[in-house]
C-alpha cells in the first residue's frame, strides 16, 4: 500500500522544453510562404501564372517580373503533410502507372483538379509551364502532360546526360541557343520585354543566396555538428523556389549568422547527442520523416552529409546576356545528369570534409535515374573511404513503398558496423600508444 502511496505521489517527469526556432529559419518560412501568396496575387490581378521545374533558370523569369510555383516542392509539402498517398492514388486512377514517380503523380492529379488537404500548398493553375529535364527525363512528359491538360505553352530546355567530368563549350552553346529562345518566348507570355537590369539582379541575387546556402550546408562539418542534416532539407524549398530573390539571400545569411552563434557557444540543435555521422543518400521520404529520424536519434546517429542539398547551391560569372556562359554550365549540373565519376567525386567529397563514418542509402522507387546507380556507388564508398553502407527501400511522396521494420533493421546494423570500426580504431591506437 505504501509502494502505491509512493508511486502516486512520484513527480510526473520533466518534459523537455522545445527550443526556439532560429530567426533564420522563420524568415525563410515567410519567404516561401511569399512565393505562393505572389502567385495567387497575380493570377487574381489577371497575371499569367507558371509552373517552373526546380532547376529551370529562374534568373530568366525574375528579370521579365514572372510569378512562378514550384510542383516539386507542392509535392513534396504534400508528401510530408500525409496527403501524397490520396493524390497518387487519384493520378492512378485517371491512368498514370504507379511505377512513376510520386511527385509526377501527385503534380498530375492536382492539375486535373483533385485538390489537395494540405492548404498551405494550393496554387493557382498554371498558364505556361516551364521545364528543364537537367534533373530527370520524366520531367519532360509530366510537363508534356500539364500543358496537354491546360491547353497552355510549355517552355522546354533540354540538357543532355554529361558523361564528362567538366561541361564542354559545345554543350554550353547548346543550352545557351535554348535559354535566349526561352526569352523570346517568355516575353510573348509576360507581356514585356526581358530586363537586363533585373537579369542582373536576379544572377546577383541567385549567387548571393547560393553562397550563404553553402555556408549553411558547411556548418555540418563542425564535430559536433550544430544541426542535421534532416534540417537542410526542410529549408530546400526555399533554394528552390527563391534563390533569385533578396530576401532568399537574406534570410540564408541570417541562419548563417545563427548558426555562428550556436558553434560559438559549443551547442548544437540536434535533440540528441552525437556519436556518429552518416551520409544520407537520395531525396527524403517526407511522409515519414518522423520514422526516419526517430532510430537515428536513439542511436544518436546524426546526418552531416546530404549531396541533395548543396546540389542547389551552384554559383556562376554570368550576369547579362551577352555573358550566359557560366549560367549554362551551371545549369548543366544535378546529381542526375552527370556521370557516375562525378556524382562520386560529390559524394566522397562531401564524406571526407564532413568526416562520416557510414552511409545510408535510399533506395526510391520514384527517382530510378539516382537509385539506379547507387548499389555500384556504395561499393565505391566502401572501397575507396572504408565506411559501411546500408540501403533501405522507399519513395519521396508514395508511402505505400516503405517499409518501416527494414528502415528500423537496416539503420540498427549500419550502427552495429559503425561501432566495430570505432572499436576497432581504438584497439589500434592503444597498440600504438
Amino acid at each position: 500500500m505504501a509502494e502505491n502511496v509512493n508511486a502516486a505521489a512520484a513527480p510526473a517527469p520533466a518534459k523537455k522544453v522545445k527550443k526556439p526556432e532560429l530567426p533564420g529559419v522563420l524568415a525563410l518560412r515567410k519567404v516561401v510562404n511569399d512565393v505562393y501568396q505572389a502567385a495567387w496575387d497575380a493570377k487574381k490581378a489577371g497575371r499569367p501564372v507558371g509552373w517552373s521545374s526546380s532547376k529551370f533558370p529562374c534568373e530568366i523569369c525574375e528579370a521579365l517580373d514572372l510569378a512562378v510555383v514550384y510542383p516539386e516542392n507542392q509535392a513534396a509539402g504534400i508528401g510530408a503533410r500525409h496527403d501524397g498517398q490520396r493524390m497518387c492514388e487519384y493520378a492512378e486512377d485517371m491512368g498514370y502507372d504507379p511505377d512513376i514517380c510520386g511527385y509526377t503523380r501527385i503534380s498530375l492529379a492536382y492539375a486535373a483538379g483533385y485538390e489537395t488537404t494540405n492548404e498551405t500548398r494550393r496554387v493557382p493553375m498554371p498558364d505556361f509551364v516551364l521545364c528543364c529535364n537537367n534533373i530527370c527525363n520524366d520531367m519532360t512528359k509530366w510537363y508534356e502532360n500539364i500543358a496537354r491538360m491546360h491547353n497552355i505553352p510549355l517552355i522546354m530546355i533540354d540538357v543532355p546526360y554529361n558523361n564528362n567530368m567538366e561541361v564542354d563549350d559545345s554543350q554550353v552553346a547548346y543550352i545557351k541557343g535554348q535559354f535566349l529562345d526561352a526569352i523570346k518566348k517568355l516575353e510573348k507570355i509576360a507581356g514585356t520585354k526581358f530586363s537586363e537590369k533585373k537579369f542582373k539582379e536576379a544572377c546577383h541575387n541567385a549567387n548571393r543566396t547560393a553562397k550563404a546556402w553553402l555556408k549553411v550546408c558547411d556548418y555540418l562539418q563542425y564535430d559536433p555538428a550544430p544541426m542535421s542534416g534532416f534540417d537542410l532539407f526542410n529549408h530546400m524549398a526555399d533554394v528552390v523556389t527563391a534563390r533569385g530573390k533578396v530576401a532568399a539571400a537574406e534570410a540564408f545569411e541570417l541562419l548563417d549568422q545563427n548558426l555562428a552563434e550556436v558553434v560559438a557557444k559549443g551547442e548544437t540543435r540536434a535533440p540528441f547527442a552525437e556519436k556518429y555521422r552518416v551520409l544520407f543518400e537520395g531525396i527524403p521520404c517526407w511522409p515519414e520523416l518522423k520514422t526516419l529520424f526517430k532510430p537515428l536519434k536513439e542511436n544518436g546517429v546524426n546526418v552531416t552529409a546530404v549531396v541533395y542539398a548543396p546540389a542547389f547551391g551552384f554559383v556562376y560569372d554570368s550576369d547579362s546576356l551577352d555573358n550566359l556562359d557560366g549560367l549554362c554550365r551551371a545549369y548543366y549540373k544535378a546529381p542526375n545528369s552527370v556521370s557516375m565519376e562525378q556524382g562520386v567525386a560529390w559524394r566522397e567529397g562531401l564524406m571526407k570534409a564532413n568526416h562520416v563514418d557510414g552511409a545510408l542509402i535510399h533506395n526510391n522507387r520514384s527517382c530510378k535515374p539516382w537509385s539506379g546507380y547507387m548499389s555500384e556507388m556504395m561499393r565505391r564508398f566502401t572501397d575507396d573511404m572504408g565506411v559501411p553502407c546500408v540501403s533501405f527501400d522507399g519513395d519521396q511522396a508514395d508511402p505505400r513503398n516503405f517499409n518501416e521494420a527494414q528502415y528500423m533493421t537496416r539503420v540498427q546494423g549500419l550502427v552495429e558496423a559503425m561501432e566495430e570500426n570505432r572499436q576497432k580504431r581504438m584497439a589500434a591506437k592503444g597498440q600504438e600508444a
